[in-house]
């Protein structure tokens, strides 16, 4: 019988770092010995690709995005994130619904209840295995965001925006202590992975 693969999802605000570690983390991974499938929110699939350049760059009401995100999540539930576990590959994401709680739910201030409702929709017994949530002070957030590409429409947002979505993103992490592990990434990058290299290690250990 094979044996269902493991669900893990890196968080944080825009700027945080969380990104330059996703790829790192499935190598290793590989280097295990795992099969790893490495896929993104918003996008995962055809659909949520085109779903992700709407929420990314068009303007629209906070109802009409949250659906969205939603719309492309069962697709990406159904299409990639399911059938990969099942297979027993181990399922590496740049974001999940943790971001949709910060992002919708605490940052436009949408409210946890009304993002429930719709997860409840999906499978929301289906949750990462782990979550590493990658914070920096917002300071540090947005100079990154300064050097980097040409700013998406949540990246030109204030700082009122990010410290919401902040504090929604540490208010998962206290409900969730057990999945959610919060990584200070104002530290060095070798720094950052060294400590990652210790969490995949004892997630490794626990699947043997």
């Amino acid at each position: 019988m094979t044996i269902r693969g493991r669900f893990l999802t890196f968080e944080g605000v825009d700027g945080a770092g969380k990104s330059t570690h996703v790829q790192w983390v499935a190598d290793e991974l590989q280097r295990a010995g795992l099969t790893v499938r490495v896929t993104r929110e918003p996008g995962g699939t055809a659909l949520g690709e085109k779903l992700r350049d709407l929420v990314l760059h068009e303007a629209m009401g906070l109802d009409a995005e949250t659906l969205l995100m939603f719309a492309g999540r069962c697709e990406h539930l159904r299409q990639v994130i399911e059938p990969a576990l099942a297979r027993g590959e181990w399922v590496v994401c740049d974001r999940y619904t943790d971001a949709t709680y910060a992002y919708q739910g605490g940052g436009r201030a949408l409210g946890a209840e009304r993002v429930a409702v719709l997860e409840s929709w999906m499978r929301p017994a289906l949750q990462p295995d782990r979550t590493w949530l990658f914070d920096v002070p917002l300071e540090v957030a947005r100079a990154r965001l300064a050097d980097a590409r040409e700013p998406d429409r949540f990246e030109r947002e204030g700082a009122e925006f990010f410290q919401r979505t902040r504090d929604a993103y540490h208010a998962r992490a206290r409900q969730y202590p057990d999945r959610i592990r919060i990584i200070d990434s104002s530290r060095p990058k070798d720094v950052v992975r060294e400590q990652l290299r210790g969490e995949v290690r004892a997630l490794l250990g626990g699947a043997a």
